[in-house]
């Protein structure tokens, strides 16, 4: 798969930011698609996920309410609308299809496929 991610930048703490995740390889509206991220010295972590039609959506609680993913199929693009950013969001931010999407009352999980991942984008706060 073929992920490549964009957008990352210096931002202040409170400003927003979009990130953007194109795909090029593994039929897009197929899949569903999560955001991860991997802070210095921390493991990589889920953050956002989005089933293949965009009708489902969870996030890591840290991000509720201030993060939003969404997709637009058309142009195999994932996004991340974030929102609030606060001294704990900086990392390296990553997009991966879901190998893996499971339902269970009413929470969502993804199986990130781990032969997929991009390079990341660095999203940084200034202080």
């Amino acid at each position: 798969a073929q992920l490549v991610e964009s957008g990352g930048r210096s931002v202040q703490a409170g400003e927003s930011l979009t990130l953007s995740c194109l795909e090029s390889e593994f039929g897009f509206s197929n899949y569903a698609m999560g955001w991860f991220r991997q802070a210095p010295g921390k493991g990589r972590e889920f953050v956002a996920a989005i089933d293949s039609d965009g009708g489902a959506t969870e996030y890591t609680y840290s991000v509720k309410g201030r993060f939003t993913v969404s997709r637009d199929n058309a142009k195999n693009t994932l996004f991340l609308q974030m929102s609030s950013l606060i001294p704990e969001d900086p990392a390296v931010y990553y997009c991966n299809k879901c190998a893996f999407w499971s339902s269970r009352g009413g929470f969502h999980t993804c199986t990130p496929d781990s032969d997929a991942w991009g390079q990341g984008t660095q999203v940084t706060i200034s202080s």
